[in-house]
């Protein structure tokens, strides 16, 4: 009997509510004592979850999902506002909403035998915790990005009792963070740092921490022992539970998209030679400027190698003749279906924005990425992945979509060959060694499994 309930509170995003639900998919597969209940909230722009949610509702059947009401009195984001900033007013005006939900669950016949044992929120749903404290329910955190990052959010709460100042992104100033190998530039940290408001929202979160009874992160001992173990070690924090690769490696194309342009891309790709194609996609919300998408375009033609390019663009850029020049050689789309692309044997490299999400996704592939990181924490994530973990293939760092940046058609073409080369390939050795052991700690025994197990037994209340 599914006995055990727990509530999720996701920020309600594509790149958070997925891995929400493969988690719930893996705690549901691990114990059949556990149901969990997701709460929607509404946020502006993001009206197509609801289709998301109803394509895979029927693919997860003890988890429900309840409608937070959408709000009254709508945040709007400023043009000088952070994103971050943004989330937390907008978490912040839903605590009423989810509170009275959860009163209402507490109370409900349905529950009858069936025992609440928790909420788990996201990151920036860390102001939730006063919504559990309310109702005496242990709160945790589901961390989608990785463990690099909470250590980086650990340093920023202990840094801000003593240095209350926003990081100067040209300052040159190395930081030593506790779970780092490196000293991490400043300059790699997410840009919402440099910002005000984005610095007082993050500053918050990461206070909060200290009030939950737990934090799950979606990576692994094996993608980064440092950090990992560096939590396990700390005594004056809550336990961390290193969880991942949480996703679902076969992952249907969302209903809404353009399922003939996928078949054409896979049966263009079954044509390919092994390890011969570069994929380039920067993300769901990766838009890019007219200059840069030239400079892609030149890159790619310079290189020489067989391309998938999933763009998009501001503007109708792409330099005229590109598309015919490069026919039979690269396919050039506006949507594309990630997981599948990089589960093919004939993708060789990534060109990638560096989200969690993607990074996973590519480590369990065994695909190794050039890291072109965009927006949000993606620039401590290359800069993790690239002088960390050493596996990845640099060719920026700190770059900032919203800046005036401009990245060269020769830097493209170099960092592309550098991914591709079979022949000088220690980055490639190395993601492809993290595949097979990401595979195996996801399986019975495996460090993920039992990291699921221990966070299962401690949500129940049992003793190994």
């Amino acid at each position: 009997m599914r006995n055990t309930e727990l509530i999720f509170i996701p920020t309600p995003t594509v790149g958070h509510l997925v891995p929400f639900l493969e988690l719930a998919r893996r705690l549901i597969n691990q114990d059949d004592r556990i149901r969990i209940t997701v709460l929607v909230m509404k946020l502006q722009g993001q009206s197509h979850l609801d289709t998301y949610v109803n394509s895979i509702a029927s693919s997860l059947p003890f988890v429900r999902f309840i409608d937070v009401p959408e709000l009254e009195d709508k945040p709007t984001l400023g043009s000088t506002q952070s994103a971050e900033a943004f989330v937390y007013d907008f978490t912040e005006r839903n605590i009423p909403l989810v509170r009275n939900i959860v009163i209402g669950m507490l109370s409900s016949p349905s529950l009858d035998g069936v025992k609440m044992k928790g909420i788990v929120a996201d990151f920036f749903c860390l102001p939730m915790v006063d919504v559990a404290r309310d109702v005496t329910l242990p709160f945790y955190v589901f961390l989608t990005t990785s463990s690099g990052f909470l250590a980086m959010l650990q340093y920023l709460a202990d840094r801000h009792s003593n240095d209350t100042s926003v990081f100067v992104r040209d300052s040159g100033e190395m930081l030593s963070i506790p779970g780092f190998v490196n000293p991490v530039p400043v300059n790699v940290l997410p840009t919402a740092l440099f910002m005000e408001d984005g610095y007082d929202a993050y500053v918050k979160l990461a206070m909060l921490f200290n009030k939950t009874n737990g934090i799950l992160v979606n990576s692994s001992i094996d993608i980064e022992p440092y950090s990992v173990n560096h939590f396990s070690s700390e005594k004056s924090y809550p336990p961390v539970y290193a969880v991942g690769p949480i996703f679902n490696p076969k992952a249907q194309p969302h209903p809404d998209q353009d399922l003939g342009g996928r078949d054409e891309l896979m049966k263009w790709l079954d044509d390919q030679p092994e390890d011969s194609v570069v994929f380039l996609c920067f993300g769901s919300m990766g838009r890019l400027k007219g200059l840069v998408v030239k400079e892609i375009a030149h890159g790619l033609e310079l290189c020489q190698y067989r391309f998938i390019w999933s763009l998009r663009a501001e503007d109708d850029s792409l330099p005229e003749g590109f598309l015919d020049r490069v026919k039979g050689r690269g396919m050039v789309c506006g949507w594309s279906p990630q997981v599948e692309i990089l589960d093919h044997k004939a993708v060789g490299g990534f060109v990638s924005h560096c989200g969690w999400n993607s990074i996973v996704e590519s480590l369990w592939f065994g695909v190794p990425i050039v890291t072109w990181p965009m927006y949000a924490e993606q620039q401590l994530n290359a800069f993790l992945m690239v002088k960390e973990l050493n596996l990845a293939v640099e060719l920026k760092l700190d770059f900032r979509a919203r800046r005036d940046e401009l990245v060269s058609a020769n830097e493209i073409d170099a960092a592309i060959r550098c991914v591709m080369n079979k022949y000088d390939g220690l980055v490639r050795k190395r993601v492809m060694d993290i595949s097979q052991m990401v595979r195996r700690a996801t399986l019975n025994g495996g460090c993920s499994y039992l990291a699921t197990e221990k966070f299962i037994q401690d949500v129940r209340g049992v003793k190994p």
